[in-house]
This record gives C-alpha cells, sequence and structure tokens, in this order.
C-alpha cells in the first residue's frame, strides 16, 4: 500500500504514506487495534504513533537497525524467529530491543534526525516455524526455557502461517485447533497469535490491464472471512477457559 499504492510500477511512496495514514487514522477512530510490520527505518516514522502492536519480520531480526528501531518504538514488538527456525535469534533481539540505544533517522518531516532511545520492555518471540513447524507444546516450551535464562517474560504469539503451515493456508486453522488445545490444558505462555486471513479465500497476481478479485490477498494466500470467523471463535471459547 505504501510503496506502490497504484500497483503499476509508479511508485508514489508520498500518495502510499498518505492513504495508509487515512486508513489507519479511521480503524482507529472504531476502537480497533492496529498491527503491522516494520520494514525499514523510514516509512514506519511515519505511521508508528497510529499502531498498536508491531513485528519484526524473520529475515529481519537479527539485523541491527531494526533491534534499534524497536527500542524506540511506544508499541509492543514481535521478533519472529529465523527462517530455520532458530529462536534464540528473537531471544537476542529482544534482549537489545530492551536497552538504549542511538541512531539516525528521518523524523516525521523528512529531516535526518539522532534518537536516542529509552528502551522497549515488551518484546516478544513469534513463533513463525522454520524448517518444520514450531508451534507444538514442546517447541513453547523450548522457547519459554530460552527466555527464563535471561529473566525475559515467558509469554510469544505464535504465527498459524509462514513456517507454521508450511505454505498451505487452510493448515492455519490445524494450527489453531492445536494452539487452542493447548490453552484448554492450561498453557500461559500463549498471548497471541497471528494468522494470514482476508474476505476472499486464497491470493492472486497482479497484471496489467486485468481487474482485480475484490476482497482477495495480493501477496500471501489467506483465509476466507469465514474461516477467520471460526478461527477466532475457537480462540475466543478456548481463551474463556483461563477466566
Amino acid at each position: 500500500m505504501i510503496s506502490d499504492p497504484d500497483l503499476n510500477g509508479s511508485y508514489r511512496v508520498n500518495h502510499g504514506i498518505e492513504v495508509a495514514r487515512r486508513l489507519l487514522l479511521q480503524i482507529n477512530e472504531l476502537g480497533v487495534p492496529t498491527a503491522t510490520e516494520f520494514l525499514d527505518m523510514v516509512t514506519g516514522q511515519f505511521i508508528a504513533d497510529l499502531i498498536s502492536w508491531g513485528a519484526i519480520g524473520a529475515r529481519t531480526t537479527e539485523s541491527q537497525i531494526h533491534r534499534e528501531m524497536a527500542s524506540a518504538l511506544s508499541c509492543p514488538v514481535g521478533f519472529k524467529n529465523g527462517t530455520d527456525g532458530n529462536t534464540r535469534i528473537a531471544v537476542d533481539a529482544i534482549r537489545a530491543s530492551r536497552a538504549s540505544h542511538m541512531f539516525l533517522s528521518p523524523d516525521k518531516q523528512g529531516q535526518m534526525t539522532i534518537y536516542q532511545t529509552s528502551g522497549n520492555p515488551y518484546g516478544h518471540i513469534i513463533m513463525r516455524g522454520g524448517k518444520r513447524p514450531n508451534y507444538h507444546a514442546a517447541d513453547i516450551s523450548a522457547a519459554c526455557d530460552a527466555l527464563r535464562e535471561f529473566d525475559l517474560p515467558e509469554q510469544l504469539v505464535v504465527d498459524f502461517s509462514h513456517g507454521n503451515c508450511q505454505k498451505q493456508h487452510r493448515r492455519q486453522l490445524e494450527v489453531c485447533e492445536n494452539v487452542c488445545q493447548q490453552i484448554r490444558d492450561g498453557s500461559t505462555a500463549i498471548a497471541g497469535i497471528m494468522a494470514e486471513s482476508f474476505l476472499q479465500e486464497g491470493t492472486q497476481k497482479v497484471v496489467a490491464g486485468q481487474p482485480l478479485t475484490w476482497g482477495q490477498s495480493i501477496t500471501d494466500p489467506c483465509l476466507s472471512w469465514e474461516d477467520s470467523e471460526r478461527l477466532l471463535a475457537e480462540l475466543a471459547a478456548a481463551t474463556a477457559t483461563r477466566l
């Protein structure tokens, strides 16, 4: 939306930032929390004030500048485990983001600014799978052991997609069933989940001159709205057992 809002290679980033802020403002006015992945050190500055929760991707969790950026954000930030399934890099990122840092980045007016951060105490792991899924109880327990080693909060987020569904989007429902059972069994480590969902199931390619299917992803394949409702209902029923 930000980098190429017209989907035609024109890369009108200025317009994309305007569209993104307008959408985020409307969502904020509804009282609905917002989330995004912070991809770089620049565009995030223009939307961070409207974001409730942020993520650092599997390929950037090891990046020092992303860890520094996370230390400056006022929202909780999740760090994904590596693409190979390594959770230690996420633990290291959490530790780094809790510390004070100095880095250079543009401000909202585009002027290069020296930022001195106070650290972000709300970093956590996102279990996104790797060479194999890592959402099972044994994987969650191992991640908590790694967090405990450094006196970090033993709570994390499970990503139902990516390596945990092995790129088959409907498997997200199977992951959900397993996670719900863990919660019913008394697990307090799972603080949240991520799922890839949209209005229409699947994905589509952007082809010049051809209309897009309304409500269908143009990136990763997603669950439909109906499947998403089912997923949320199952999670709500499971978490109700914690009360």
